[in-house]
């Protein structure tokens, strides 16, 4: 399965609490860390605070492009595939230079795995359309460019994650993470209207042949 949209993955998934929290492990400008290309959180550390904030979750936070190239640094995207391409060497990783970034960026998603292992983590919540962490949209190619193209597909820690057997969500898919939060704190109450990405308007009419 290319893309993590197994429907089944919280139900496997045990009932947490203050002393076994559930262990998640989530990208850095997630947690509010200024470790984005621009030295920013890009905006994203509100996101979700208050999931994070729950006593029932323990949290380990790590960015694998900070890790494998610094803060700040150039634009790395995926050209020619997605993150499982670029680690089965059919695909590369370059900036808006024209700099290969491939072999740093391979590092840091082992680095950031590692983390997962440490943390013995059970699910990641990574930023999507990140060339290291997206998980449901990548670029496809440069971004910095007049017309971005997009791709159905994952970044390349989100690859090494999945084939670990760590399952991860994108901050987008809302539907998803309120089941998640229904599961860690009993009083949430779900909103049924809320979508995952890879269900919203924009997703189907961007790709509208379905993505395994």
């Amino acid at each position: 399965m290319r893309l993590p949209h197994d429907p089944t993955t919280l139900a496997r998934f045990r009932a947490p609490s203050a002393e076994e929290p559930l262990r998640l492990l989530i990208s850095g400008c997630l947690a509010g860390r200024p470790c984005g290309v621009n030295g920013s959180d890009y905006g994203l550390g509100a996101r979700l605070a208050g999931l994070l904030a729950l006593p029932t979750v323990s949290v380990a936070a790590f960015c694998p492009e900070d890790q494998a190239l610094g803060t700040p640094r150039t634009m790395p995207d995926i050209h020619g595939g997605d993150g499982h391409d670029v680690l089965d060497g059919r695909a590369r990783v370059i900036d808006e230079h024209g700099v290969d970034l491939t072999d740093q960026m391979i590092a840091g998603a082992r680095a950031m795995l590692d983390a997962a292992r440490v943390h013995r983590a059970e699910l990641a919540l990574l930023t999507d359309m990140s060339a290291a962490c997206g998980s449901q949209v990548i670029s496809a190619g440069c971004r910095l460019v007049a017309e971005r193209r997009f791709t159905a597909g994952v970044g390349v820690a989100t690859a090494l994650l999945l084939r670990d057997g760590i399952p991860v969500l994108s901050q987008r898919d809302e539907k998803t993470l309120s089941r998640l939060r229904e599961l860690i704190e009993p009083s949430h109450r779900h909103d049924p209207a809320l979508l995952d990405y890879h269900e919203t308007p924009w997703y189907l009419e961007t790709f509208p042949t379905p993505v395994e």
